[in-house]
């Protein structure tokens, strides 16, 4: 039986990761070994390692590492401490093949310690750009400590091919959140109040915003200009959590000050993918700078106010509206996206990320690829170089 350890960090790559899990389940060559770590066993974050023991997983390894600090130095602190974790757990698990997902930093900590062992690394979302934060440099790292790549797009598997990775290293899989919407009920609005304990008298925007790391001296006065913007919008809205970034801890605080004082507002500690599935379902557009308005969004034919240089370079449908920082830009990116005639303007329109079948791909691959040598021993691929007419 070949071993599958699966590293998941927080509420974002657990939703991705779900089809995938259940399929390594349901194989009977295959036993996953699941690690969990970072915002998934944090109090602050909302403690979701219970939600993956109540979907039934077993978990085999806990890592703790994040740090209660959201400075530089407590992130860069806090990968040291993911790594030393890692580093345990797969030296007690020996998994035949690593699976990680994305460009987190608590995922990356995960990848290096994988090459001392000799451990192959899998990689899902390889190939993608994110000029705006430094899980670009993550992401890009991450691709050439792995062996095998699950990209989302051709594009993406063009941009890990440029960088020296073999062509049967890459499988264009889509996204596996996407699989998600053939397996999983779309909850109705008493449902999904009973789900979220929200109360949901119109369609609210849904509200993700992140820390930009790379620009996150300026946290305070983009969240501040965002939250004006919904002020003046008049919408009700649903908050939910950031990341554990770099200022992180800004937006949090910024955002429950702004809940107590504005009574359409109310802020989710954890949804769920159900719950934010049943929400995307449900909103009137939402708005922030998630890549979930990037990559699943268009699947609900949602508008999506992207804000800022966070998902600057990754690839676009039509649903997304992009604005600046400021107050009016966003404003005016809300009451375009809440318009009725352009949200009818994108129905049937195709997602770029795929058809919803990613997880059956991934599983393949996993199953039928040879282990030993020539899977661990990577030769750089050089593609041939175009001369440019004079």
């Amino acid at each position: 039986m070949r071993t599958i350890a699966v590293v998941t960090t927080s509420r974002a790559d657990y939703g991705v990761y779900l089809p995938v899990l259940r399929r390594i389940q349901e194989e009977p060559d295959l036993k996953l070994l699941l690690i969990v770590s970072g915002m998934h066993l944090s109090p602050e974050f909302g403690l979701t390692v219970n939600n993956i023991a109540d979907d039934g997983f077993d978990i085999c390894a806990k890592v703790e590492m994040l740090l209660s600090s959201d400075t530089p130095e407590g992130i860069a602190k806090s990968m040291g401490l993911g790594t030393i974790g890692y580093a345990q757990a797969y030296a007690r698990l020996q998994p035949d093949i690593l699976l990680v997902l994305g460009d987190r930093f608590e995922m990356h900590a995960a990848a290096v310690s994988a090459l001392p062992f000799k451990i192959p690394v899998a990689h899902i979302h390889g190939g993608e750009i994110t000029e705006g934060a430094i899980d670009d440099a993550l992401r890009h790292s991450m691709t050439k400590l792995s062996h095998l790549h699950f990209v989302a797009t051709e594009e993406y598997r063009d941009r890990v091919q440029q960088m020296g990775e073999e062509p049967w290293r890459v499988v264009v899989s889509g996204a596996p959140s996407l699989d998600n919407l053939h397996s999983m009920k779309v909850l109705n609005h008493g449902e999904l109040e009973t789900h979220t304990g929200l109360h949901l008298n119109d369609n609210p925007l849904l509200v993700t915003y992140h820390p930009v790391t790379l620009e996150h001296e300026d946290t305070e006065w983009q969240v501040g200009e965002l939250l004006q913007a919904l002020r003046e919008s008049n919408f009700p809205i649903v908050f939910t959590m950031p990341n554990a970034d770099t200022n992180g801890r800004v937006i949090i605080r910024m955002l429950e000050e702004f809940v107590a004082n504005y009574p359409q507002a109310q802020m989710a500690d954890n949804l769920g993918t159900k719950g934010y599935f049943g929400l995307m379902a449900t909103a009137a557009a939402m708005v922030g700078n998630s890549s979930s308005g990037i990559v699943e969004a268009p699947s609900f034919g949602l508008p999506v106010v992207n804000i800022g240089t966070r998902q600057k370079g990754r690839l676009r449908a039509r649903n997304v509206i992009d604005v600046g920082y400021e107050r009016d830009k966003i404003l005016t990116g809300i009451r375009e996206a809440v318009d009725l005639e352009f949200r009818s303007s994108l129905g049937g329109e195709a997602n770029p990320y795929g058809d919803g079948h990613a997880s059956e791909k991934i599983i393949e691959k996993l199953k039928r690829v040879p282990l030993g040598e020539d899977l661990i021993k990577k030769r750089f691929h050089q593609i041939p170089c175009q001369k440019s007419e004079t």
